[in-house]
């Protein structure tokens, strides 16, 4: 039998307060606790789409942290490389919905319990056996030391032989514009697959022309580079062309998380090896998804539902 093949992501995960009602924040009085997080939902779409996924994080020793531990675990997500910390409270964030669905994020997260990871701590032995290990920028504006604890893990991977996908994810309430360029410039040689927003890659690199990015793909020898454009659709560039697919029309509810069932998806179709216009397509029908339902990862489908809706073409309304 062939080989199950197997995604590694690493990151901070946080309990969200979600609004009750729609509008600014200073006006929402009612919250309702989830569980979020990019490089967690990466992982949970990952494990729904039925890849074998694990997740490299750390959490405070305290009631929240057992509740991210339950969900993820309960949700399939690999859990052994997961520990409590002392001293270091589970990040927390609360999210305001606009009534168009659109909405903003503000962050709890300093003292990070994911800031007690060293680079001693990892070895080439965490990469045995991993096909993709998946990284965000997320994790990396947390604080300056995961910059170069993701240096030396990317290093890592690729000695492994591992595919390296990264999302850049700004977070421009976490570190400034400037700090991502240099954060990111160290990585791109060892990056396999980019997942990024049209708008983010233009604030990384001055431009967003189809022309200029396949320069930048061809000259960092990146294997797919993938520009989500949310209504508009995805595209991508690989083996000297580019790709485009048109997004499937929804009614969106909540954005949050549609970018990681996006990524999710993309992994998954790219560890079945499949044709560029339908890597874009079924990543595109899970990003459409995801902003029907209210929350972080509620809305990241299973394989069953993601290939019911990519055939049927319909509008999704729940």
């Amino acid at each position: 039998m062939p080989k199950e093949k197997k995604v590694l992501t690493i990151g901070d995960a946080m309990i969200t307060m979600n609004p009750l009602t729609t509008g600014p924040l200073r006006y929402v009085s009612t919250f309702e606790r989830k569980v979020g997080g990019a490089e967690l939902n990466f992982a949970i779409g990952c494990s729904r789409l039925g890849v074998d996924t694990a997740w490299v994080s750390r959490l405070g020793n305290d009631e929240f942290g057992r509740v991210i531990y339950n969900f993820a675990r309960g949700e399939g997500v690999q859990m052994s490389h997961v520990e409590f910390v002392e001293g270091h409270p589970t990040s927390v964030n609360f999210k305001e919905i606009r009534e168009d669905g659109s909405g903003k994020t503000f962050y709890y997260r300093t003292n990070s319990p994911v800031l007690t990871f060293t680079k001693e701590q990892f070895t080439k032995e965490l990469f045995t056996g991993i096909d993709v290990f998946h990284i965000s920028g997320v994790f990396m504006a947390i604080d300056p030391q995961n910059v170069l604890l993701i240096q030396h893990l990317v290093k890592l991977a690729k000695e492994s032989g591992v595919t390296v996908s990264f999302d850049p994810n700004l977070r421009l309430k976490l570190w400034t514009i400037e700090q991502a360029r240099e954060a990111y410039t160290l990585l791109w040689p060892y990056i396999d697959i980019v997942l990024t927003g049209l708008e983010e890659i233009e604030l990384l690199l001055g431009y967003s022309d189809q022309d200029s990015l396949a320069t930048f793909s061809d000259q960092h020898q990146i294997q797919d580079f993938v520009i989500k454009d949310g209504a508009n659709g995805s595209h991508l560039y690989s083996d000297g062309k580019w790709v485009t697919a048109e997004a499937f029309p929804v009614t969106p509810i909540d954005t949050v998380g549609a970018g990681d069932g996006f990524d999710a998806a993309y992994i998954y179709t790219s560890l079945q090896n499949l044709p560029a216009s339908e890597r874009l397509r079924v990543a595109n029908g899970a990003g459409a998804l995801v902003t029907t339902v209210s929350g972080d990862n509620e809305g990241l489908p299973y394989l069953a539902e993601l290939n019911r809706f990519i055939k049927s073409e319909s509008v999704i309304e729940r």
